[in-house]
């Protein structure tokens, strides 16, 4: 696999290291805030007088603000950020449209503080994924156009005709969103389709949203990193555009599955878990080309591409194995979607994107970060948290399913049943925040590391100038 050039490469880091700064700083300070409210709405779960007493962070208010935030907030901004400097690299030019982008930043997530304001005030939509009222939306996606222009500019103007799977999924994400946010506004919040339809589309969107935006740009990252930081090429690229045409062609029609046993044609159920067994063959592709990254390299960076891929892979299983009427019974209405989600986000997303911003955050700033001690206590607590609020949601999830389908146990115990589980998820939410807490302090120290670095480079250039 040709690479680009390592001058056009330094331009790249070099020219958008104000912009690419912008977009993860952005993104961190969102993760703690969603962080936060999770750790809020978690605990509502189990203690709902918790915060009861204030109107902005009832369970409604905190469910709604932690989704929004952890989306649009840490997801958004961060993949924006992983997407653009992977596709400026490849592209063996400088990054073009940096104004754009800078600009595109600015209004995203200013539109996205107003969104949260609405909410709190209670201007929610109630549309999951959609909880921003209808007038943000069209802010977002003007900012939208704005981010992605470089991204665009790097793919259409790459210097040689080669193009790399990372490309494919990055372009692809950055196209497919528009279109998946601004069909979802109109069909959802501007001129909503009649009965059942809201509901379809509904679950239409949300899976998208990961399998076609989110998830692609993590796997983007995934193939870019591995033969970086493993020195070996990709295994059995031949088949890697498989596994992405895969992807893109049933990737979107797997979000109905949520309907078994829904008011629905019992054929939108059926395709639904059809095509999340089909797109099994995706995740075996993606194993066999990337199952060099979940060898045992001693690697901090590594490591958070390796559990982010682990993870990937089981979430792609779990999804196929409880699509199928027998256990989707059992789950359906429960919390066990929401641990679900969480492998997807916290789990998969969230480690694949952390590993290309410990790996790109260096090479665009200009220093290493300070400590590698702190790089590997985050990735313990990432695991550590991840695992406890995916199974904490998961079990909370089987036992409340079990116990609403037995008419002899009172509501009240139902509830009672998913306490283990809830107080599970909530420490793990505690470790989560804390990780986040030290990326974004040892973040801090990179940038004032960087600073203190050019301000006594440039004075002793200036001393040795006026020497001579």
């Amino acid at each position: 696999m040709t690479q680009a050039p390592s001058n056009a490469i330094g331009e790249t880091d070099t020219s958008a290291r104000l912009q690419l700064g912008l977009l993860i700083s952005s993104a961190l300070g969102w993760l703690l805030v969603s962080g936060l409210l999770a750790l809020i709405s978690t605990i509502q779960l189990h203690s709902p007088g918790f915060l009861s007493s204030c109107s902005w962070l009832t369970y409604g208010h905190t469910q709604a603000l932690q989704e929004t935030t952890l989306i649009y907030g840490w997801a958004g901004n961060a993949s924006f950020a992983v997407a653009i400097w992977i596709l400026g690299r490849l592209s063996g030019a400088p990054l073009r449209g940096l104004g754009l982008l800078a600009a595109g930043t600015y209004f995203w997530n200013v539109g996205l503080t107003i969104g949260l304001v609405a909410i709190m005030l209670g201007d929610a939509t109630a549309v999951p994924f959609l909880q921003m009222p209808a007038y943000v939306h069209p802010l977002l996606l003007v900012a939208y156009a704005g981010i992605a222009t470089p991204g665009i500019l790097a793919w259409t103007g790459r210097r040689q005709s080669a193009t790399f799977a990372s490309q494919w999924y990055a372009v692809g994400a950055l196209f497919l969103f528009p279109w998946l946010y601004s069909a979802a506004q109109v069909m959802l919040l501007a001129a909503p389709v009649r009965g059942v339809a809201q509901a379809v589309i509904a679950v239409w969107f949300g899976q998208n949203l990961l399998s076609l935006w989110l998830l692609p740009i993590a796997l983007a990252a995934a193939y870019y990193l591995v033969p970086k930081l493993t020195g070996r090429t990709i295994a059995n690229y031949d088949f890697a555009p498989h596994g992405f045409w895969a992807l893109l062609f049933f990737g979107s029609w797997t979000g109905v599955r949520h309907l078994v046993g829904g008011p629905v044609p019992a054929w939108i159920p059926t395709m639904g878990i059809v095509t999340t067994v089909i797109l099994l063959f995706h995740y075996v592709i993606v194993f066999l080309n990337l199952r060099g990254g979940l060898e045992g390299k001693k690697d901090p960076v590594l490591s958070f591409v390796a559990f982010g891929l682990i993870t990937y892979l089981l979430g792609g299983l779990v999804d196929a194995v409880f699509a199928f009427k027998g256990l989707a019974e059992i789950t359906q209405f429960t919390l066990f979607p929401v641990a679900q989600f969480k492998l997807s986000v916290l789990a998969a997303f969230s480690s694949l994107i952390l590993g290309a911003i410990y790996y790109l955050a260096p090479r665009v700033i200009g220093v290493a970060w300070p400590s590698s001690s702190l790089v590997r206590l985050h990735f313990t607590l990432t695991v550590l948290g991840s695992a406890l609020v995916v199974f904490g949601f998961a079990g909370a999830g089987w036992a409340q399913g079990h116990a609403l389908l037995d008419p002899k146990i009172a509501f009240g115990a139902v509830a009672t049943s998913m306490h283990p589980g809830l107080l599970a998820a909530a420490a793990g939410q505690v470790l989560l925040l804390v990780g986040s807490l030290i990326l974004m302090v040892h973040f801090i120290r990179l940038q004032v590391l960087a600073g203190c670095s050019s301000f006594f480079g440039s004075t002793s250039n200036a001393v040795e100038a006026s020497a001579s």
